[in-house]
């Protein structure tokens, strides 16, 4: 079953879609550049690997734990490797101005936070042009 201009609204979609996450990527690239600049540097732990409910991806999200210089104990979710596992002793980053928006896993075993992040910014950037492309190709 056809629907008339339904490629437009699908490829629209998708450019708003991959748009939306390459924005929230380079706000996150930019707020752990600052936290790698500011020089907050502490010890923490991964508190839990929490994955998709009825198994449906694999997906896992990571969830680290550090004490901030005032005593706070701050969670904060981040990218990482499949070797991390609960328990496991991670280095992190943060801006002391702000810990609980800025605090990213870095160090050893963890690959660069920046890299990631760029990546993932031109991953997603790179497919909003593409289903831009096609769009205007399509609809035009």
């Amino acid at each position: 079953m056809d629907i008339p201009g339904g490629d437009g609204v699908f490829f629209a979609g998708m450019m708003l879609l991959f748009g939306w996450l390459a924005f929230h990527y380079a706000r996150r690239l930019a707020t752990v550049a600052r936290a790698l600049r500011s020089g907050g540097r502490t010890t923490g732990v991964c508190v839990r690997i929490e994955t998709e409910p009825y198994n449906r991806s694999d997906a896992q999200r990571y969830v680290f734990a550090f004490r901030a210089p005032d005593g706070r104990e701050i969670e904060f979710e981040d990218l990482s490797t499949r070797a991390v596992r609960v328990g496991t002793e991670v280095t992190v980053a943060y801006d002391p101005a702000a810990p609980e928006r800025t605090a990213t896993v870095t160090g050893r075993g963890s690959g660069s936070p920046v890299a990631q992040y760029a990546l993932l910014v031109a991953g997603c950037g790179l497919a909003a042009a593409a289903f831009a492309a096609v769009f205007v190709l399509t609809v035009i």
